[in-house]
């Protein structure tokens, strides 16, 4: 899977050059671009980002304030036109460094020690995955603790700061965003189809168009997604001629 990718930078120029150099890295997937960081807060919940492009000298926050602020931010690079702050940003975990203007050559090589380093650490949340697999787990539904099995998801789906999570024996209301959601669920089992929805995949009954059919409930797939979701869900069990 590529990495999906985020590049935030109030200069357009330089926006679009970081944009259009994702464009040429088969592993690397552009899934947002903003002016400043909050329009990456938002991003963020919206999304699931693996590697953030950042640039530091913005309106309203600056990047490495943004960094400091932020828990556990994704793998973040950032872009500047600054040398000043390098020791700051790393010091802030920051994977790498580009300092503008950025030649393909130098993007290159840091998005290549991110894919690298993205596999490493998939590789041990799987490991750990596996140590504490749990077939449940609890949410909190107003003043109510609430057991869901993971077997009985349908489907989760997004509204603002809140997500609904629909199963077998209904649905339940709690104050989560589902990107944290969506971390949690095994992604051999789950499966992201919009910015609002994931879906349970053995829980499909059908693909119609751009939507999915799930009992009586019909999930859209966006154009992002489609892909990933044909090939995972539909193209490796389908039946040819």
């Amino acid at each position: 899977m590529p990495l999906n990718c985020a590049t935030i930078d109030d200069e357009p120029l330089a926006r679009e050059c970081i944009a259009n150099y994702i464009r040429e890295v088969d592993f690397l997937d552009l899934v947002g671009t903003g002016n400043n960081p909050v329009e990456l807060t938002q991003l963020l919940s919206e999304e699931s980002i693996d590697l953030i492009f950042l640039d530091i000298q913005m309106p309203i926050i600056n990047g490495i304030d943004f960094l400091k602020i932020t828990p556990n931010p994704p793998l973040v690079i950032i872009t500047t036109a600054y040398p000043s702050y390098a020791l700051e940003g790393f010091q802030l975990n920051v994977l790498d460094y580009l300092l503008k203007p950025i030649t393909f050559n130098r993007f290159f090589k840091a998005v290549t020690k991110a894919k690298d380093y993205h596999q490493l650490l998939q590789q041990s949340t799987s490991v750990e995955n596996i140590e504490s697999a749990q077939d449940h787990c609890f949410i909190k539904c107003d003043h109510k603790y609430e057991k869901i099995y993971f077997e009985d998801i349908l489907f989760v789906q997004a509204l603002q700061n809140y997500v609904t999570i629909y199963t077998k024996k209904g649905k339940h209301v709690t104050l989560l965003y589902l990107k944290s959601v969506a971390e949690k669920l095994n992604p051999n089992h789950f499966i992201r189809v919009h910015k609002s929805y994931v879906v349970a995949i053995s829980q499909i009954e059908a693909i119609d168009n751009n939507d999915i059919i799930i009992q009586s409930h019909r999930i859209p797939i966006s154009r992002n997604y489609r892909s990933a979701v044909i090939e995972q869900v539909v193209n490796k069990r389908l039946w040819k001629k």
